[in-house]
């Protein structure tokens, strides 16, 4: 399951920047919020292979919101200022849409690891311990 999460991270990191590549506007922004969750859940699934769906997706989806609520602060905004990969971790600026949208990758998120957990799943019950 680590080696799936890994792939998956890089599948959507690259995905990410393939959208900020090719689209523009509302599309990259918001795309790139729906990833960004994607990727936490991934990562969290990186951590925790044997994390259920739901919980890595709500996992994902409380750090989303908690950054994106921290950017409420100057603090944020600040540390942005510093570094790029500051910025792109943390953001800068609270857009109450992005909560909505990275409820949505944490959804997508749930749903491809439920459908790709399964079969995961179905060997471990039936191999013998």
């Amino acid at each position: 399951m680590r080696l799936a999460a890994a792939g998956a991270a890089v599948v959507t990191v690259g995905a990410g920047l393939g959208l900020r590549a090719v689209a523009a506007g509302s599309l990259a922004k918001y795309g790139g919020d729906a990833l960004y969750t994607v990727l936490l859940l991934t990562l969290v699934v990186l951590v925790a292979p044997r994390v259920t769906p739901l919980t890595a997706a709500a996992s994902a989806l409380t750090v989303s919101w908690a950054i994106e609520f921290l950017q409420l602060s100057e603090m944020t905004a600040e540390l942005s200022q510093r570094s790029a990969i500051i910025r792109l971790v943390l953001g800068s600026t609270f857009n109450p849409p992005d909560l909505f949208w990275y409820a949505v990758g944490a959804a997508a998120g749930w749903l491809v690891h439920t459908t790709v957990g399964r079969p995961y799943s179905a060997r471990r019950r039936t191999e013998p311990s």
